[in-house]
């Protein structure tokens, strides 16, 4: 199956989603975000076939999201470590991963604390500039020149 391309839609989703809108890909951004960079440590955690990684993670380091990193180490190996671009996506996981829990249930054994007090993370919100959190009923999207966008649908 040949993935779809939305190059030709002016829309910063489907921007995002030409770069990282596929499972395999969210999931080794995950697995990186878990301290994973090698691709023997990538396949055996995620149990993804050697060409889908090869090409993910090819995909990801052109799309900046990864870097690819000789180490050295007996003779050319290579590490897969998140740029500030792949750092940015946390924010996009972790919302995921809540939104997961909410509808699906708890999945894995895995919690999100924070480092320095061992606390459960807050869920996450959209907030306003004063702070407030806002649904989305709350909020209208508009045009550069600020008229509301209406559905074409």
């Amino acid at each position: 199956m040949t993935r779809k391309r939305f190059d030709d839609l002016n829309c910063s989703v489907a921007c995002a989603l030409n770069e990282v809108g596929d499972w395999w890909s969210l999931l080794v951004i995950k697995q990186a975000m878990l301290g994973t960079r090698r691709f023997v440590d990538f396949q055996n955690s995620l149990g993804i076939a050697r060409n889908i990684l090869c090409d993910r993670l090819s995909r990801l380091v052109d799309n900046g999201v990864l870097a690819r990193v000789d180490v050295g180490e007996h003779g050319t190996r290579y590490e897969y470590r998140l740029t500030d671009k792949g750092r940015d996506l946390f924010t996009v996981v972790v919302a995921l991963r809540q939104w997961s829990e909410r509808w699906n249930g708890n999945r894995d054994d895995m919690q999100l604390v924070e480092r320095s007090s061992g606390e459960a993370i807050a869920p996450l919100a959209v907030r306003s500039a004063a702070g407030e959190a806002l649904g989305v009923r709350d909020v209208l999207f508009v045009d550069e020149e600020g008229r509301p966008l209406e559905s074409t649908g």
